[in-house]
Parts: structure tokens; C-alpha cells; sequence
């Protein structure tokens, strides 16, 4: 099974922070890579209420399912391939390919295979950039209306990590910004749009 915890920190950003980090670290626009992460819950919701997300993300036309579950040391991430053909069939029909997430799936809500909705998306253009300490990774995203910026910082030892962030914040004078994971800021847009409706 393809499966990693995931040791990061994030802090949002205005766009003058996110564009004097691409200055001082050299990024230029060709270093982005673009990806799309398309969401996915049961009916009701219940990978949200077991504080768990289900995406599917398409990168260089290659499709990569993933279920993301609390861990204490961060995220229990699963990943599992899928081809283009399965990916239509989650976002169109709600079915996901058998194999490791749905097993996880199952597992999670103690119940066998759950009907899945296609919730929305979220367009991300992502540079990265390894550091001694860990992987510095900026994003520029765009969901529904909305224009985000953030700033992570991946590694894999927590205490290490969380100060060579930290220091990263101070050194460009950028305030810590209680930052939720885009899924999070995906949902609370959705729910704004939903309540004006």
C-alpha cells in the first residue's frame, strides 16, 4: 500500500509576501507547475465529520487518488493511481476504482463501499524549492471566486521543521496566520456560496 504521513506547516499569505518570496528565492513563472485537486465525499459527508478529506489530483495529465487521515504526527496520506477513465467515473457516476482508498475508505466508516459525490475543484500553480531543512513549496490557488496564497513548508522531523518555519516567517517578517488545509478553505467557500444562494 502506498501510504506516507505527511509532516507540514503552512501559513497563508498576501500577495505582496508571496511575490517577495518568488523574488528572493529566484522563482520565475516557468518553475510552476500547475495541478487540480478534485474533491470528493460521501453523501453524508462523513469523511469530513472523521476529520478526513478524498481528492483526486490531476498533474501532467496523470491522475493520483488520495485520502488524507489524521495521524499524531501530521496526515496519513493513501494514494492510488487511477486512469483517466476512473476519473471520469468519480466525478460523473460518484464510483471510485477498487484498490487501497477504498479499502481504507471502508475500514475508516466501518461500512462497505459508500456512494461518493463530486464536491467541486481547486486549481493550484505550485513551485518548490529544497531547502537543507525541508521542501519550501508556494501556491497560488483559485477556487470558485477566490485567489489564495500560501506558503508550505514539507520535512520529515516535526520539532526541526516547525522551527526552521518559523524562522522562515520571521526572517520576511510575515505574521502566523492560523492557515486550514485547502480542502478546508475550499468547503468554507462553498458554504458562503451556498448560504447566498
Amino acid at each position: 500500500m502506498n501510504q506516507e504521513v505527511e509532516i507540514e506547516f503552512k501559513n497563508l499569505l498576501i500577495s505582496d509576501e508571496y511575490y517577495g518570496l518568488l523574488n528572493h528565492f529566484n522563482i520565475k513563472q516557468n518553475d510552476f507547475k500547475v495541478q487540480t485537486n478534485y474533491y470528493f465525499d460521501t453523501l453524508q459527508m462523513e469523511l469530513k465529520q472523521n476529520k478526513s478529506a478524498l481528492r483526486i489530483r490531476k498533474k501532467n495529465d496523470e491522475y493520483t487518488i488520495t485520502l488524507k487521515e489524521p495521524h499524531p504526527e501530521g496526515l496519513l496520506e493513501t494514494h492510488q493511481n487511477c486512469s483517466r477513465t476512473e476519473f471520469k467515473q468519480a466525478v460523473t457516476k460518484g464510483i471510485l476504482p477498487s484498490g487501497d482508498i477504498l479499502i481504507q475508505i471502508e475500514n475508516l466508516l466501518q461500512k462497505n463501499t459508500p456512494s461518493f459525490v463530486f464536491l467541486g475543484e481547486l486549481t493550484t500553480e505550485r513551485a518548490e524549492l529544497s531547502l537543507p531543512e525541508g521542501l519550501l513549496v508556494l501556491d497560488k490557488s483559485s477556487y470558485f471566486d477566490v485567489v489564495d496564497y500560501e506558503v508550505e513548508f514539507e520535512c520529515k522531523e516535526r520539532v526541526a521543521g516547525e522551527l526552521a518555519f518559523q524562522n522562515l516567517l520571521s526572517e520576511f517578517r510575515i505574521p502566523f496566520r492560523k492557515t486550514p488545509n485547502k480542502i478546508k478553505r475550499f468547503f468554507e467557500e462553498k458554504n458562503k456560496i451556498h448560504k447566498h444562494k
